[in-house]
């Protein structure tokens, strides 16, 4: 393979490249370098590339290989994936990137599939690959593909009954959501836990990662938040947009500093004009990575 060959290939498939990774490890910064990774396989390897397959499959080969090899190691923390990034790609290439299939919520159930499972899942239910072509990327058999999807299945019918559409709200954000966004941000300028509070379904589901915990439930949820709002110090915060669904970038000013610095990244999920879910990355290295502003004035 020519050396320009191989650069436009790069060129074309680097960002779809990067979504699989992804899906794959859950992980913005860890899809980041393994791209990289597969770039540098593919170019070693590159006079192996005997044409049966597409490039496109033989690349996807290769960044599956790659995700399996580390997630046979260690699992990397989830992290939220910015929307400016998901929209440098518009087109047709957007249906890799469909709503339901980046979302936060699939993304963190999907980490809970063993990890040749959610290869099997993401090539066949996602992608659309077919059985065979799963089969020849994994080196397994159609059969041995086939269980594997229909335990993934399995184990998100249990978690989703509706099927997929119940994996991410419908629709781009609109005012309700847009308003509710903004209350969310008073609540917090303005000190106000208790308007904090009000925006809380009853059945809202809390979770802060990297494994700090998770609260179910508006009982247990307006505690923790109260604790965390009052305890930190004073808020701004930036509008912001991951996986689809509206988020924050939240800074704090602790007392005797001389700007708010980053603290937390917010993605929120919304039902009824209220929020359902709440999922808090306290990640301040990610703010750079995300091309967030490293620090707020007073």
């Amino acid at each position: 393979m020519e050396a320009e060959v191989f650069d436009e290939l790069s060129r074309r498939y680097r960002w779809e490249l990067h979504v699989h990774c992804y899906r794959m490890l859950g992980s913005f910064e860890a899809a980041e370098d393994h791209v990289q990774e597969v770039l540098l396989r593919a170019w070693r390897g590159r006079e192996s590339f005997e044409g049966r397959s597409s490039a496109r499959t033989w690349l996807y080969r290769i960044a599956t290989n790659a995700c399996l090899d580390t997630l046979r190691r260690t699992t990397p923390p989830l992290q939220p994936y910015p929307d400016q990034v998901l929209d440098e790609r518009p087109g047709p290439e957007a249906a890799v990137v469909e709503r339901e299939t980046i979302s936060l919520a699939f993304l963190a159930a999907i980490q809970l599939l063993p990890a040749r499972q959610r290869a099997a899942l993401i090539l066949r239910d996602v992608l659309a690959w077919s059985a065979r072509e799963v089969a020849e990327l994994l080196d397994a058999s159609v059969p041995a593909v086939n269980s594997a999807v229909q335990r993934a299945r399995v184990t998100l019918r249990e978690r989703w009954p509706g099927g997929r559409e119940e994996w991410a709200p419908a629709g781009e954000p609109g005012a309700e959501q847009r308003e509710l966004l903004e209350r969310y941000i008073a609540a917090h300028e303005q000190a106000d836990p208790e308007a904090l509070v009000g925006l809380l379904r009853e059945d809202v589901v809390l979770s802060i990662e990297p494994g700090v915990g998770e609260w179910h439930g508006a009982a247990q949820v307006a505690p923790a938040l109260r604790e965390g709002m009052m305890s930190r110090g004073r808020w701004r915060m930036l509008p912001w947009a991951a996986n689809r669904q509206p988020a924050v970038a939240g800074y704090v000013l602790a007392e005797g500093d001389t700007a708010y610095r980053p603290f937390v990244l917010g993605v929120l999920q919304a039902e009824g004009g209220r929020i359902s879910v709440m999922k808090a990355f306290e990640a301040p290295e990610l703010f750079v990575t995300f091309g967030l502003p490293v620090e707020l004035g007073i």
